[in-house]
């Protein structure tokens, strides 16, 4: 029996949803029926190059999609993916889920009252380096992760923690399963009104600890994560989809010294293409996807809570002017100044 076609649209066609309308224009079994972007000249080009048509508001989608992805700014995501599921239609939300838990629990709670299924887009859950990780990861002691960007000014409606680190927050959450007793963090504004760097260190209830550092304003990328545990030490690159395992046994005398590392290369996968796949055959099967709603606001309240110490830090130190302290707390909900 012919699999039923599955109608898709995108909403937000810039830098990264013009990728997913690619990818849809090309998968088996699924028509891409419409992309909408408040830029005529943005929706009008990535429709011609998908072969499909353009809209310049979503109200002209209704009655005509099964699912969408949502890539717009984070501050309408809660507007849209509401609207669209209000519409019976699946979701694909990129990540940060939204800029508020409130928001990521009202849009929860909605798709599960119309039995839709709610993706969001944490892509590394879909790196062959990472899937490789977690398999290997069973108590972990001590992560560590850097994930470092050049700067991009396309990204700056949110600041480095909802940007970049929130992918290792989500990461760390799925690895470690304990609850985070201590929170100690820190960073600053560099290029934009919100942070650009910033260093966390997380001690769960269990006794793991992580530290993680992200930066949208070095000089070359990284995408690394390191966990040691009982035996065994190992790392995901996320920029090569590699592995590098160190595994020992040095509990008796008799076991032997020497450290051989293995390094493990995977076939390079196109984890977009992976990620919407996977949420296309969770319409199909009702299965739940990799990185549910429900992960990706658990995601965001520690990212937030990370956000909330790094304010408090820098205004115990006296950083930020008192002006731009009472300026900004309206300017960007789920920023640390919110």
């Amino acid at each position: 029996m012919k699999e039923k076609i599955i109608k898709t649209a995108v909403i937000g066609v810039g830098y990264l949803g013009k990728f997913h309308a690619r990818k849809y224009a090309a998968m088996e079994g699924v028509e891409l029926v419409g992309v909408v972007d408040t830029s005529r000249e943005n929706a009008e080009r990535v429709a011609r190059e998908t072969g499909t048509e353009w809209f310049s508001d979503i109200s002209g989608l209704t009655g005509r999609i099964d699912a969408a992805s949502v890539v717009v700014p984070t501050t309408l995501h809660h507007e849209i993916a509401s609207r669209l599921m209000e519409s019976g239609i699946h979701i694909m939300l990129e990540k940060p889920v939204t800029t508020t838990v409130e928001e990521a629990d009202q849009l929860i709670a909605l798709a599960e009252r119309r039995g839709l299924v709610f993706q969001v887009g944490h892509l590394e859950q879909f790196n062959p380096a990472v899937i490789t990780l977690r398999k290997e990861v069973r108590t972990p002691l001590f992560i560590e992760a850097h994930r470092l960007s050049s700067f991009k000014p396309r990204s700056i409606d949110v600041d480095v923690v909802l940007d970049l680190m929130i992918h290792d927050i989500e990461i760390v959450i799925s690895m470690v399963r304990s609850p985070v007793k201590e929170i100690r963090a820190s960073g600053m504004p560099v290029l934009t009104p919100n942070i650009d760097i910033a260093n966390v260190r997380l001690i769960f209830e269990n006794g793991c600890t992580a530290n993680l550092t992200a930066s949208r304003i070095s000089l070359k990328s990284m995408r690394r994560i390191r966990v040691f545990q009982p035996g065994s030490y190992i790392s995901a690159d996320c920029n090569d989809q590699s592995n590098l395992m160190v595994r020992g046994d040095f509990t008796t005398p008799e076991a032997s010294m020497s450290i051989v590392p293995e390094i493990i290369t995977h076939e390079k996968r196109d984890i977009l293409n992976d990620e919407l796949e996977d949420f296309i055959a969770a319409i199909r099967t009702g299965k739940r996807p990799r990185v549910s709603g429900r992960e990706a606001r658990n995601a965001l309240a520690l990212a937030l809570e990370i956000n909330q110490a790094i304010a408090q830090g820098l205004s115990s130190a006296s950083i930020l002017k008192p002006q731009d302290r009472q300026s900004r707390p309206e300017s960007l909900p789920g920023s640390p100044y919110s």
